[in-house]
């Protein structure tokens, strides 16, 4: 599967501006890492969102999101934002600032 270097770049300007942003070509996708750990990635036209286990709930209740399911099971503390609503900024900003929010929980690998 590929991913849309439209919305990629979307996220990649947004991201820029932080330190220690990097990128990495994972399962037919790409994935966003700050200070090693993943924050976020697109694939096709959607983009999975590590919102971490205790934001779980708040995240799935908004109407673009639902839980991500790469393995067949769902992942906790991940979800999955539909290609259509990532159209709208203020949508795309919201789930990065929620993934760059729990990703800054974490301590740097």
């Amino acid at each position: 599967m590929t991913y849309d270097e439209g919305l990629a770049q979307r996220i990649r300007e947004r991201l820029g501006e932080r330190p220690a942003v990097t990128e990495k070509r994972m399962f037919g996708g790409l994935a966003f890492l700050l200070h090693g750990n993943m924050t976020m990635a697109v694939s096709g036209e959607e983009v999975a969102v590590r919102v971490g286990p205790d934001r779980s709930e708040q995240a799935l209740a908004r109407p673009e999101a639902r839980p991500m399911d790469f393995t067949g099971r769902p992942m906790r503390g991940w979800v999955t934002v539909s290609g259509p609503a990532l159209a709208e900024d203020a949508v795309l900003d919201h789930w990065i600032t929620t993934a760059v929010a729990f990703a800054d929980t974490l301590p740097p690998k």
